[in-house]
């Protein structure tokens, strides 16, 4: 059984993508983000052509949250066909966009994947705690994949309550990832995905060049050691869960 990417930003690369899929022969499928209307509109089209290996989600990011009132309808427009919205959520250490308007974005979406039945995926950066708020009084927990989850165990064990998936991507393999690694310890395998967020956060042995979906084993080899488990184990756990989450290719 192959993995699965369960996050990587194909139409943001600077390669061409269908060389990236070609070369992710231990891939089986990968979820495709948008960030906002056009990159979502791009997703999109990426997975009408490769139907047999990419599914796409349709989304504003927190850092464009204050273009919401001008894309929400070209994005909710893109969601019959998706699996998820987003990538949505809240950035609070950049702070690209007003926390205002962060929070009225990421309400909408999440109303929004409730309303369609639909999993949200979540960015959280420096906002565990409003993150939190929102999904509890949303309550969105169970539909919600935490993107790219950088908490500790505290926020872990908290977020565990609320029934979400947690998706590990390099980071969790990083030198500096210990906080990261302790966390996942908490996470029953049944709760985790992993990912690439192609371009971005190449795990070892590539840190420092773009990432891509063929690098998706190193993040699920580190979460078989921190699981104590056979890498081929770890894959078809968090493909299984990525099917039950996502779907998956038709």
């Amino acid at each position: 059984m192959g993995w699965v990417d369960t996050h990587c930003h194909l139409q943001l690369v600077d390669a061409d993508p269908g060389t990236l899929i070609d070369r992710a022969a231990e891939v089986d499928w990968m979820v495709v983000p948008g960030v906002d209307a056009d990159s979502s509109s791009e997703a999109r089209e990426l997975a009408r052509m490769r139907p047999d290996r990419l599914v796409y989600s349709a989304g504003l990011h927190p850092h464009s949250a204050s273009d919401w009132p001008k894309e929400s309808e070209r994005i909710q427009a893109l969601l019959d066909d998706a699996v998820a919205v987003g990538e949505t959520g809240l950035d609070f250490y950049r702070m690209l966009a007003a926390e205002d308007d962060q929070i009225a974005a990421f309400e909408a979406q999440i109303e929004l994947a409730r309303e369609l039945d639909k999993p949200v995926i979540v960015h959280c950066r420096d906002a565990f705690e409003k993150v939190y708020e929102l999904l509890e009084s949303h309550a969105a927990g169970e539909r919600a994949v935490l993107h790219c989850w950088t908490g500790g165990r505290r926020w872990t064990r908290r977020f565990l309550e609320l029934g979400v998936v947690f998706s590990f991507a390099g980071p969790l393999a990083f030198e500096t990832g210990e906080t990261i690694r302790l966390a996942a310890e908490l996470v029953p395998p049944d709760r985790a995905m992993v990912e690439t967020d192609t371009p971005y956060l190449a795990p070892p042995p590539h840190r420092g060049r773009p990432n891509e979906p063929a690098f998706v084993r190193f993040t699920g080899q580190m979460l078989a050691k921190v699981w104590e488990m056979d890498p081929e184990e770890v894959a078809r756990s968090t493909s299984d869960t990525a099917r039950r989450v996502f779907g998956g290719p038709a």
